[in-house]
């Protein structure tokens, strides 16, 4: 700038001088005097310095005032510099987007941000305010817009919102919208900067705290939540109560917070429990005990607690959230329960003894009994009427001596003795039950069908044998008069289990009157002279202790279909 100012002075200073000496080089031509050319030279002479001079305070000055100049334009354009690099590290620290909206030209801009976080190029973006508007969900335009223009009119410098913003991919991501309002020397709104925060995450983390929040409130259990530390000896400070347990306790939110559940201990709390509890508090692991606690009104309550350790991210214990379940009527129930379990195994104790005794008095009169009458029946006896006492007298012995039986054999099977299993051949047992009902079977003469797909079952065969010998018995038994008695019998795998039927054409059953009580004891539902209503008793007893289970499916003089299902495993 000064050598510039300096060449400016020289160029003036030749420039004039030379238009000086040429003035006076063609003047001499015209000027007699002497004296007068040579006043005339040195004058301008001293009027070319004179004004050199001046030019060069006044361009000195100038000089002086444009570096002032240049200085202070360098520094607004460093701070402006320093400014905008600030911005963007801003920007890109909060990964906030950055508008600027200039409302009187209605001229928006947007900063990189618009990209980064809604995948927009800013060839996709418009310079108006319109496009703002369209990127804003339906559901929050409307509330939004009103909101911001009644804060420009109101004039008011900081805006806030938060609403749902459209991305490049057509999904939408919730933001916090921050703005500030600038105004002319007038105080009309002129211009707005706003950052747009992405704060979809903190939504999402928010409306799941409202639901937790609300299955808290709502949740039939109760739930306390307490400090991570605790006093020697003692549980957590509370900090949080649901309203399910100040129905449970009576005591509401601040008669207890800030204060250790050890006030809920009772007389009768389970020690060992509540050490268990202690343990693993300072082992800072999940613990569940079942005790008596007391309730505001000094009511006892059975509850069973868990106690679960929640950490922070930095694996730190933040605070422990306990569930109580009151459990006062189930433990009620539970100890009626043994009560009741008791007295009936007494009870099962005595009858059992009752029959062991009744069954071994009784065996020993009837053999007597068996024996007389046998001797009577090789004795002839020629009074009609005697004989008739005689035979019914005998046929009274012969069913007490039967009863007798099936009631050894009722004991035998309720003992449960250990059953000896093996693979059987079905097939092998039928035809051995055949042979045994050999008889019936010849005056019958019925239709018989074997069918088995499965022939091989991993059980106890005498009491395979028994049951299918009472099945096939009854089914000849109760045939019916009116058709030739068919007997079809088929086995096949379902599954693990092997299916046996045993269908029949018979008198059949009325299951609407007798379903719930025809696998009873002594129940009878034929009018026939040796139905001793045992047989189906029997039957189920011994299929559920080889683990099996029996159904049955009966209609009057249509027939019977039984089915029964065993386990295949061994």
């Amino acid at each position: 700038m000064k050598s510039k100012t300096n060449k400016v002075i020289i160029l003036y200073s030749l420039a004039t001088l030379f238009v000086v000496v040429t003035y006076h080089t063609v003047t001499q031509h015209f000027v007699t005097e002497q004296s007068i050319s040579i006043y005339s030279f040195t004058k301008d002479i001293i009027f070319v310095v004179i004004t050199t001079l001046l030019l060069k305070i006044i361009l000195s000055k100038n000089e002086e005032i444009n570096i002032r100049n240049f200085n202070k334009l360098k520094k607004i354009n460093e701070a402006i510099r320093e400014s905008n690099d600030k911005y963007d590290i801003v920007a890109k620290a909060t990964s906030d987007t950055i508008w600027d909206w200039k409302l009187e030209e209605d001229h928006f801009s947007w900063n990189k941000g618009i990209e980064s976080v809604f995948g927009y190029s800013q060839d996709n973006v418009t310079v108006d305010s319109n496009w703002w508007f369209d990127k804003i969900h339906p559901e929050d335009s409307i509330k939004m817009s009103v909101r911001l223009y009644s804060f420009i009119e109101q004039k008011t410098e900081k805006w806030q919102d938060q609403y749902r913003f459209k991305c490049a991919d057509n999904t939408y991501k919730y933001v916090l919208d921050r703005a500030f309002l600038l105004k002319d020397k007038n105080g009309k709104a002129i211009r707005m900067i706003g950052a747009i925060q992405d704060i979809t995450k903190q939504k999402e983390e928010e409306n799941r705290l409202k639901l937790l929040e609300t299955v808290i409130i709502q949740s039939k259990d109760s739930i306390i939540i307490t400090e991570p530390k605790s006093e020697q000896s003692k549980i957590p400070n509370i900090i949080y109560i649901n309203p399910a347990f100040s129905a449970m306790s009576g005591y509401t939110s601040h008669e207890i917070i800030g204060k250790s559940p050890d006030l809920f201990k009772s007389l009768n709390s389970d020690d060992d429990a509540l050490n268990q509890l202690f343990k693993a508090i300072k082992q800072k692991k999940e613990c569940q005990i079942e005790t008596i606690l007391l309730s505001k009104i000094k009511k006892e309550y059975w509850v069973r607690l868990s106690m679960v350790p929640i950490f922070n991210s930095e694996k730190e214990l933040s605070h422990w959230v306990s569930i109580l379940r009151d459990i006062t009527l189930e433990k009620k129930q539970e100890k009626e329960k043994e009560q009741l379990i008791r007295e009936l195994t007494q009870n099962n104790k005595d009858l059992k003894q009752f029959s062991y005794i009744t069954s071994h008095n009784l065996r020993a009169p009837l053999s007597n009994l068996t024996g007389l009458l046998q001797l009577l029946e090789e004795t002839p006896i020629h009074d009609a009427e005697l004989q008739e006492i005689l035979h019914g007298f005998s046929q009274s012995t012969q069913l007490l001596n039967d009863t007798v039986s099936d009631l050894v054999k009722v004991i035998t099977i309720k003992d449960k003795p250990s059953i000896i299993k093996e693979n059987v051949n079905l097939e092998e047992i039928f035809h051995y039950v055949f042979q045994q009902l050999e008889t019936m079977i010849a005056d019958q003469n019925p239709l018989i069908e074997l069918n088995f797909n499965a022939n091989t079952l991993y059980t106890h065969k005498p009491y395979l044998e028994s049951i299918f010998l009472n099945l096939v018995s009854n089914a000849l038994k109760y045939k019916s008069e009116k058709r030739k008695l068919q007997l079809k019998i088929t086995s096949q795998k379902v599954k693990n289990t092997t299916v046996i039927l045993i269908q029949d054409n018979g008198i059949g059953i009325d299951l609407i009157r007798n379903k719930d009580k025809i696998f009873g004891l002594y129940q009878r539902f034929h009018l026939y002279p040796d139905s001793k209503g045992l047989g189906l008793y029997l039957v189920k007893s011994q299929v559920e202790i080889m683990g099996g289970t029996i159904e049955i499916e009966s209609e009057i003089d249509k027939g019977t279909t039984l089915k029964l299902t065993f386990k295949n495993s061994k």
